[in-house]
This record gives C-alpha cells, sequence and structure tokens, in this order.
C-alpha cells in the first residue's frame, strides 16, 4: 500500500469517526432539549401530583361532527381509571363515557364503554359490541394521547423523546417534543414556551380504508387547576385532516375519586346485542 493511499485511508476513517461523534452529539442534544422540556411541562401540569392521577371524572358538553356539519350534541359524564400497573403497548386504561341530561340526578340515558380489550355501545336494549375498527381507532388514539402517555407510557421500554423544532401555536411560541414509540409511530406535541402546558398534538395514523395517512390534531386550551395544582384542559378540539371532529368543553374534573367497579363492566344479564 502506498503512502498516498494509506493516508487517504486514515483520513477517510477519521472523517467518519468524526461524523459518527457528531451525530451522536447531535442524537443526545435534541434528546436532552426534550427531557427538559417535558420535565417543565410536568411541573406545569402539577408535578408529583399530576403522576399520583389514578382516575379522573369530567362533566361537560361534547358535540360531533360530520364534514364540518354538527351531528351530535350530548351531556356527558366520563369516568376514567388509569391502572396502576401499565402493560407497555397495550391498553392500561377503562372508560365510561356516560350521556345524560345535566339535572340533579345524573340519568343516564346511554354510555359508551371501554375496557382494555374490547368496547360497547350500552342503551336500555341492551350492550352492543363496538365493530373492531372502532375500537381500534379508539385504542389507538388513547395510545398516542400526550396526557395518557405521561401518565403510563413515559417510562416505558423503547419510548423516545427529542426535540429539535420550534413553531407558533396562535402567536405563541412553542417547542416540539416528538415521541416515537417502540412500534416507530411518532406524536408531536407543541408546549407552551412561556407557561409550559400543552397547546397541541398531531399523530398521523394510516386510514384502514383507503391507506392513505390521516392527520389527527388536538387542541388543548383553558386549562385549570383540579386540585393538588393539577392542572387540566376543560376545551378539547379534534380536526381529522383539517375537519373537525370533535369539541370538548368541560365544566368540572376530579381526580381520584373513589369510583366503583360497575362503571366499567356491564351489568349481570345484560342483552349483548348484535354489532353493528
Amino acid at each position: 500500500m502506498t503512502a498516498r493511499r494509506l493516508l487517504a485511508l486514515l483520513l477517510l476513517a477519521a472523517t467518519t469517526a468524526a461524523a459518527q461523534d457528531s451525530a451522536q452529539d447531535y442524537e443526545k442534544k435534541i434528546r436532552d432539549q426534550a427531557k427538559q422540556v417535558l420535565h417543565q411541562c410536568t411541573e406545569a401540569l402539577g408535578g408529583q401530583s399530576f403522576f399520583a392521577i389514578r382516575n379522573r371524572v369530567e362533566e361537560g358538553m361534547m358535540f360531533s361532527f360530520y364534514r364540518e356539519e354538527m351531528n351530535g350534541l350530548d351531556h356527558a359524564i366520563i369516568h376514567v381509571a388509569y391502572d396502576t400497573d401499565p402493560t407497555p403497548g397495550k391498553l392500561s386504561v377503562r372508560e365510561r363515557e356516560s350521556f345524560g341530561r345535566p339535572n340533579k340526578k345524573k340519568e343516564e340515558f346511554g354510555a359508551d364503554l371501554f375496557t382494555r380489550t374490547e368496547g360497547y355501545e350500552i342503551t336500555w336494549r341492551g350492550a352492543r359490541p363496538l365493530n373492531k375498527r372502532t375500537f381500534d381507532r379508539y385504542q389507538d388514539s388513547t395510545l398516542h394521547d400526550f396526557f395518557y402517555i405521561l401518565l403510563q407510557r413515559y417510562h416505558e421500554p423503547g419510548m423516545i423523546f427529542e426535540c429539535s423544532k420550534s413553531d407558533l401555536v396562535d402567536n405563541r411560541p412553542a417547542d416540539i417534543v416528538d415521541i416515537t414509540d417502540p412500534e416507530n409511530r411518532v406524536t408531536s406535541v407543541y408546549i407552551d414556551r412561556f407557561n409550559h402546558l400543552p397547546l397541541r398534538q398531531v399523530y398521523r395514523r394510516r386510514n384502514e380504508v383507503t391507506n392513505d395517512i390521516n392527520e389527527e390534531v388536538t387542541i388543548f386550551a383553558k386549562y385549570r387547576d383540579v386540585g393538588g395544582g393539577v392542572m387540566w384542559p376543560f376545551e378539547i378540539t379534534r380536526t381529522r385532516d383539517g375537519e373537525r371532529v370533535l369539541q370538548k368543553f368541560t365544566t368540572s374534573v376530579k381526580i381520584n375519586q373513589d369510583l366503583p367497579e360497575s362503571l366499567f363492566t356491564l351489568p349481570s344479564g345484560i342483552d349483548i346485542l348484535k354489532p353493528y
């Protein structure tokens, strides 16, 4: 081997090593930045009191939309119970959305029940299992909801948090944290640089019918203290590919209530109806 060729190989090796070091340094930098931004965010949300949330009860109005036209309006009471020992990558929460009139009796005229593995629409006729596509969409949205990620997936093996970008959300500067799960699905969260509260999240999923990529954007607003310094958004708007699909206006949120197990199970003897 000539001296000139040996020198070229040494220079190439040095350049490659420098590039690798530079890439590693950059990766460490954006992960350290994400760690700092998320620490500020969780502190703003309530710190240890936020992480101590085991259940919550929300009450308010829910509006659903189809092609920007309102096609549903309900007074809702939402009960959510988080598992104390979440299973990585699996749904570790149960939820009951009760619909009815906003009167003193809190009468339930219908409900949607989501367990860890299935969902039901409950009416006076009985319990109708939700079709697989509907439940899968609920599961996917929940697993990639930023608040769920903080409470149940933050320490899950294989989760990657990176912060390399910023943007303006309603004229407020925001740091963007990209959260990649073990299945390489990314949720991007926009966190207010001043008060450190989440402003928006963006999640892209593949449409199970058209195979296109759908962009789901959730906007969080009007945070209030719901006890112990825990901050929770009282207004949520969700769009899908630019079209509004859901708005929720919350009037009250209570955390760590004494919730009976019966809320999250089907009543004994209830008729099980055929799925749609």
